[in-house]
């Protein structure tokens, strides 16, 4: 522990859009604590719910929700969005007040924001977290890729979580080409270590993301799992109160599961059938894992990720309706992610927090 930091209060606020951004700040959380910082969390909903179960002695609070929806139709995606505009602004204002005065009451000596627009000061030096500088939206990606540039323009510092140079795992997304921008690759982020166990599961599920799409891919890939020879576990990606556990034949269901058992789950399984969001390849890259995507329907960044990596010869995907199960096989005529280790200096990551 780091005794030359005056115990400083740092705000850390990640988006509820799955779980992804949640999972993504726990190194985080850990690292703060460990350079003798206090963390604060604050979010909604399952990203809030995750968070509290992991860190049940941190300070939580929460934020207003953004109520984004996944549209049924893949095709309705960005239209269902921009239907949800004028909620998510409201929330944004509404957030940017309780910062305000949660810096007076708390007495917050910096902020950490995972892509939460209103969750910045003035006051407290401001840190934004993403991996897209770049918001893939098909025909308007100008327009929202700009949007978003002026919103982390604002603050102090925007930490992405990949490598700068090539090769990468964002590509387009986290890396721009001019940008009037305090950026810092800090590389890739992950709550899981690789360890040396027996395999236990021939095929790990794992599902997140927000509703409806998480509840439709769940369904399908419960009766093509009944296709599937080998031993499966399946983890649906619901936080609930109590974990729930259950035998169909060969798979073993799981509502969710905390870290520990994530991380014991993922080194005991031979492959992963999963969303290709950012967070999970950033997990199944810490392990150097072979896995099997299916990006979320109409999201294109999930869409672009897929194609980068399946391009690159590393991992396979399939479009939710195009799955069937003997694509699994497909797993073998690639590499799989590429393992790395990042060990960066977070005491001059956090030097930010010190001006």
């Amino acid at each position: 522990m780091n005794s030359d930091t005056a115990n400083k209060t740092i705000l850390i606020a990640p988006l509820n859009w799955g779980l992804g951004h949640a999972t993504r700040c726990i190194p985080i959380i850990n690292a703060l604590q460990e350079n003798n910082y206090i963390p604060i969390i604050a979010s909604d909903g399952v990203a809030l719910e995750l968070l509290r179960k992991e860190f049940p002695y941190i300070k939580t609070l929460e934020l207003p929700s953004y109520q984004i929806e996944y549209a049924k139709n893949g095709k309705n995606f960005k239209w269902k969005l921009l239907k949800s505009c004028p909620k998510m602004i409201e929330a944004v204002l509404n957030e940017k007040k309780m910062v305000k005065k949660w810096i007076k009451k708390y007495g917050i000596d910096g902020i950490i924001s995972d892509n939460r627009l209103g969750v910045f000061s003035k006051k407290a030096p401001s840190v934004f977290i993403t991996h897209q500088l770049n918001v893939m939206t098909g025909n308007t990606t100008w327009i929202t890729s700009k949007l978003h540039q002026q919103i982390i323009k604002k603050y102090e510092q925007c930490w992405i979580p990949d490598f700068e140079e090539t090769p990468n795992l964002t590509g387009k997304l986290g890396h721009i080409k001019k940008a009037d921008l305090e950026l810092k690759y800090i590389g890739p982020l992950s709550r899981i270590k690789k360890k040396e166990t027996p395999k236990q599961f021939d095929l790990m599920i794992i599902l997140s993301g927000p509703e409806p799409q998480r509840g439709l891919l769940e369904e399908k890939l419960k009766r093509e799992v009944l296709k599937y020879d080998g031993k499966v576990v399946f983890i649906k990606g619901i936080i609930e109160k109590a974990q729930k556990k259950e035998q169909i034949e060969n798979v073993t269901y799981y509502n969710f599961m905390n870290t520990r058992q994530l991380e014991q789950t993922f080194n005991e399984s031979d492959t992963v059938l999963c969303r290709s969001g950012y967070t999970t390849i950033m997990d199944l890259a810490k392990l150097g894992k072979k896995a099997f995507f299916i990006p979320t329907p109409g999201q294109y960044e999930q869409e672009y990720l897929a194609e980068k990596l399946k391009r690159e010869g590393l991992v396979p995907y399939a479009k939710q309706d195009d799955f069937r199960m003997e694509n699994i096989l497909e797993i073998q005529n690639y590499k799989g992610l590429p393992q790395f280790d990042t060990t960066f200096d977070w005491k001059e990551l956090f030097e930010v927090f010190e001006k």
